[in-house]
Order: structure tokens, then C-alpha cells, then sequence
């Protein structure tokens, strides 16, 4: 999702670049159609990004608003989609990878305390195990660590080694590589009820603490 919207604001950028300008005497302006469809694009980019009450957003459509295609009203909301371009590439934003995989997970874990509920513990355990591990590899990548073919220990070793996890996740997170095996492996008999209820649990804080925005 981020590469999609990070190759967007790149195309983006290079129409705006090039955009036809025409001349009447000292009056230069871009010819109608070519920049209102340029700014829609924008918008609906910002609004996927930054969201509706964002600085962002708001002060493009305040710009928009008041653009007739002169040349240097469009060279302000090309300023402004630039600023925005820019936090982006640089991670200055809240991670829309994060924002994304927050929502699957949240699925993930829904569906593993209905199974919970419904008695199927094994589901459970299997559920809550599979959207941990993911989440918290999703959580390493994005703070630039590689995680390519490592098991959930190393992940964690390389989580706390960077103090991206502490307190009391820290200590939680130590139980998990045990747990998380004995699930994937169907050792059904290390498995209780209670245990898989405190691994959802601990996703679901893990979640609301990492991947919302």
C-alpha cells in the first residue's frame, strides 16, 4: 500500500511538472480540464493519506477553492502537494502499511475470539499466533529492520535490541515464541483456553498501541 501511494505522488508530481502553460500577454495560466483534474487526483490522494482534518487536505482544498488556473495559483497547490510529497517520502506520517495491517489484524484477532468463544480453542490459538507474528514482523519493517526469513524470537530480540518494545509488552512478548510453536506445530495439549484468551488479549493492546494512528 505505501509503494502504491508513494508511486502516486511520484506521477502526480510529473504531471504537474508538465503541465501545458499558456500566455496572454503577462497573464499565464494552465488551460482548463488539465489542472482541475490534476487537483482532484490530489485530493482524493490526501484525503487516502492524511485524512479529512489533516493540514494537508485542508489547506490544498482551501487553495483549490480559490484557483482559477493561473500560474501562480497553481504553483501554491503544487507547493503544498510537495510539502505533503515530502513528509511522506520522508515517514514524517503515520505509516499507511501500519493503518492497513492494524485493520486486517483487528479482523484476525475478531475471528480467533469467536472461535474462542465457540469453544474451538485450537482456531483460536492458531488465529491469534498467525496475526502476532505477522504484526509484529510489520512493526520491525517499518522501523527499518530486516526481518527476512528470522522466527518470531529473533524478531523480538531485534524489536527490544532497538527498545521498540518495553515495560510490560517486553516482558509478555518473552512467552510468545513458546506459545506461537506449540500452536503452529498442533501440540494441542500445551494449549489451554486461558492461554489462548491472555494472546489475544495481548494482540489486541499490541495493536491499539503500534497500529493506530
Amino acid at each position: 500500500m505505501h509503494e502504491k501511494f508513494s508511486k502516486r505522488f511520484a506521477e502526480l508530481e510529473n504531471e504537474a511538472i508538465n503541465f501545458p502553460i499558456e500566455s496572454i500577454g503577462n497573464y499565464q495560466h494552465v488551460p482548463d480540464g488539465k489542472w482541475q483534474k490534476w487537483c482532484t487526483s490530489v485530493q482524493s490522494l490526501l484525503l487516502a493519506v492524511y485524512r479529512q482534518d489533516s493540514p494537508q487536505y485542508n489547506n490544498f482544498l482551501k487553495a483549490y477553492k480559490s484557483c482559477h488556473g493561473n500560474k501562480h495559483e497553481i504553483d501554491t497547490l503544487l507547493g503544498i502537494f510537495l510539502s505533503a510529497k515530502e513528509d511522506f517520502d520522508g515517514g514524517y506520517v503515520f505509516n499507511v502499511d501500519m493503518e492497513v495491517s492494524g485493520e486486517v489484524f483487528g479482523d484476525l484477532v475478531s475471528l480467533a475470539k469467536q472461535s474462542l468463544s465457540e469453544g474451538y480453542k485450537d482456531v483460536a490459538a492458531v488465529l491469534a499466533c498467525a496475526a502476532l507474528e505477522d504484526a509484529l514482523k510489520r512493526y520491525a519493517r517499518v522501523n527499518k529492520i530486516d526481518v527476512e526469513d528470522k522466527d518470531m524470537q529473533e524478531v523480538i530480540n531485534a524489536l527490544k535490541a532497538k527498545s521498540l518494545v518495553s515495560g510490560a509488552q517486553k516482558s509478555i512478548l518473552e512467552s510468545m515464541p513458546k506459545f506461537r510453536n506449540a500452536a503452529m506445530h498442533a501440540d494441542w495439549d500445551k494449549i489451554d483456553s486461558s492461554g489462548v484468551g491472555g494472546v489475544i488479549g495481548f494482540v489486541e493492546q499490541f495493536l491499539l498501541t503500534k497500529f493506530v494512528a
